[in-house]
């Protein structure tokens, strides 16, 4: 049994399934009968977040399933609070963020499951090898002649950001057995087939999991910057300098901080698997906030010691970056008037930003009043945890380009154009090793086009791609195969149990206005639109106006990303200037992406701040005009 999983039994039982209320299933009820006729997205803005707001209740009710037979299993086992440290502050392992169930989210449980886990078998070799995820790879996935589709209503930044919180929320554990992919005739891929290593499976702790096994998740569930921080008490305190000043080590030259490097040149960061020049920005960007915050705290508190300066500056830092990516990121990636309205409303309530700001909660305990922080941790009666549908929508390898355009944000002027592949693990710094700056980086991203999450546009350097411990391999056919492997269900079978309308045919997948793209699927599928994996599926279907992914993805989206605040206690309990102070809350109240990117380059705040900020949130992460900076 995981060890994890021996300690003596908490007495403290999970609450009930979650039911919804009377008027709740009422207004469930309406809303699914006025989209019959008219879908949520063609409502005017205000009545779409509503129709959004019941969509989520409908899917707290059926999509949340535990990764564990016996639902008291996760996080119903552990000791009581060791330290009183952590009654308010973060514990890096993930523990005691719940009091009454301290495993629960903590790094090593498994990954739960967004739907009921019967659907979610191991496959069969014939499942898992049907049709070839390489031919699938090499037939959708590949750049074409035509090459890079650009998503021309975001920046870079705004992919950068995306991989940098996934970086936090989830890491699954390799086994020492290999898969030996099968390649297709004619495959030009060096060797006879392509090596991976499986996934490691958790122990089986119930029949069941032989089935459908569970997978532990290496990072903590919660959001709480284990990116930057690390998954364990003993990784963040390597981290941190030897000063009793609370801060993160960072190296200092004539031309701003860098994240250290161990011996062999790897970053010395809570997470640095799949590094490339954009972790490099953001891992260093929040470094140096966290630094900021610890200078505030220390002139406000100086008899405080190291570890309550940084416990404090964690929680604000934390909070920062979940604001942002409530606020900021999602309405730009998901580009319309509800999702807007929603959004902010996840954060704000419907009473607006600007009274919340002034008086607090009007509401108590209404998240739809006045937002999820605050409102009260509520699990939905599952214990939390993020689930293997969650990681399976947020594989969006498309939006890495094939090169950047490097500027100097000063004047504007082009200084180069790199490769991506250059500008991975140790190349990550090649662009400040030549002469640019942060600065000069960060404007560079806020003026490149990242790719669409759309067929044919996987970059070729991921294509043909060898990590830093000697594995070659096609992240087109690696996400393919991750998905079956862990019995995500394919495409229709994810659509029905998200009670979303399913394609008979490929033409009904594609829409009419593709009917090539339906041959060709028809084609690699064998005739059988069952048979259509969910990623590829996702990529073909129509988008909805202003959406940079698909609705199959979204539906999983919009329940887990309100589910990350409502089952934080550092956010949903207990947000007030008791635990984070006063000019902590005032910090993630008042601070954007905007605030935290002139703060640390003051130098260009004047041409960032009036070229790229001044419209509403959303637009803070898109670009305008082509790749080129701005006149």
């Amino acid at each position: 049994m995981d060890p994890l999983l021996k300690s003596k039994p908490n007495m403290s039982e999970p609450k009930k399934k979650f039911q919804p209320s009377l008027a709740e299933r009422a207004g469930v009820r309406t809303f699914e009968f006025l989209n019959r006729f008219v879908p949520w997205f063609k409502l005017p803005g205000l009545i779409g977040a509503f129709n959004l707001a019941f969509l989520r209740i409908s899917l707290r009710n059926y999509n949340l399933h535990d990764g564990y037979a016996d639902p008291s299993a996760q996080g119903s086992y552990g000791d009581a609070l060791e330290d009183e440290r952590f009654l308010n502050a973060r514990n890096s392992d993930g523990k005691y963020n719940s009091l009454e169930l301290p495993l629960m989210g903590c790094a090593g449980l498994r990954f739960g499951r967004n739907f009921p886990r019967e659907n979610c078998p191991k496959p069969t070799e014939e499942e898992l090898w049907t049709p070839n995820p390489r031919a699938i790879s090499e037939k959708f996935m590949v750049r074409k002649s035509n090459g890079f589709i650009p998503a021309t209503t975001l920046n870079l930044l705004a992919a950068a950001w995306i991989q940098f919180q996934t970086h936090d929320w989830f890491n699954h554990e390799n086994d020492e057995e290999n898969f030996h992919i099968p390649l297709p005739e004619g495959d030009k891929w060096s060797g006879k087939t392509m090596q991976l290593p499986k996934t490691k499976p958790d122990a089986t702790l119930d029949p069941s999991d032989k089935k459908c096994p569970g997978y532990k998740n290496v990072n903590t569930s919660w959001w709480d910057g284990s990116q930057i921080y690390g998954s364990s008490e003993e990784i963040t305190k390597s981290l941190r300098t030897k000063l009793p000043d609370g801060k993160l080590m960072l190296n200092q030259n004539g031309t701003g901080a860098f994240i250290p490097r161990d011996q062999d040149g790897n970053p010395l960061t809570g997470f640095q698997n799949n590094w490339w020049v954009g972790m490099e920005m953001l891992h260093t960007l929040f470094a140096l906030e966290h630094n900021a915050l610890c200078d505030m705290l220390s002139q406000s508190y100086p008899n405080w010691t190291g570890d309550q300066i940084f416990d404090k500056a964690r929680l604000v830092n934390c909070a920062l970056m979940a604001k942002i990516h409530t606020v900021e990121w999602t309405p730009a990636i998901l580009a319309h008037p509800a999702l807007e309205i929603g959004m902010n409303a996840n954060w704000w309530g419907i009473v607006g930003e600007n009274l919340t700001k002034l008086v607090g909660r009007i509401s108590k305990t209404s998240e739809i009043i006045s937002g999820i922080p605050g409102s009260g941790v509520d699990h939905d009666g599952v214990p939390y945890s993020l689930t293997e549908e969650f990681v399976s929508v947020y594989r969006m390898h498309s939006l890495i380009p094939d090169d950047i355009a490097f500027f100097d944000a000063k004047q504007g002027k082009h200084q180069t154009t790199t490769p991506i592949g250059d500008l991975t693990f140790q190349g990550a710094q090649k662009p400040l090793d030549d002469g640019l700056s942060f600065g000069d980086l960060f404007y560079t991203f806020g003026i490149n086009y990242p790719g669409a999450i759309t067929n044919n546009n996987y970059p070729d350097f991921l294509r043909d791609f060898t990590d830093p411990d000697g594995i070659h391999r096609d992240m087109g056919t690696v996400d393919l195969l991750r998905d079956r492997e862990r019995g995500v269900p394919r495409y229709c079978e994810f659509r029905r149990l998200l009670r979303l309308s399913v394609p008979k045919t490929f033409e009904e997948l594609t829409g009419k206005q593709n009917p090539t793209l339906a041959k060709e699927l028809s084609a690699a599928y064998g005739g059988d639109v069952t048979q259509v994996d969910a990623l590829v599926g996702s990529h073909s279907e129509p988008v909805i106006p202003g959406f940079g992914f698909s609705e199959t993805a979204f539906r999983v989206f919009i329940l887990m990303a309100s589910r990350r605040l409502k089952s934080d206690r550092f956010i949903a309990g207990q947000w007030n200037a008791e635990t984070y102070t006063p000019e902590g809350f005032r910090w993630v109240q008042h601070s954007t992406m905007k605030d935290v990117l002139v703060r640390h380059f003051p130098s260009w705040r004047r041409r960032w701040a009036r070229a790229r900020m001044r419209s509403r949130p959303g637009r803070r992460w898109r670009s305008r005009g082509s790749i080129r900076p701005w006149t």
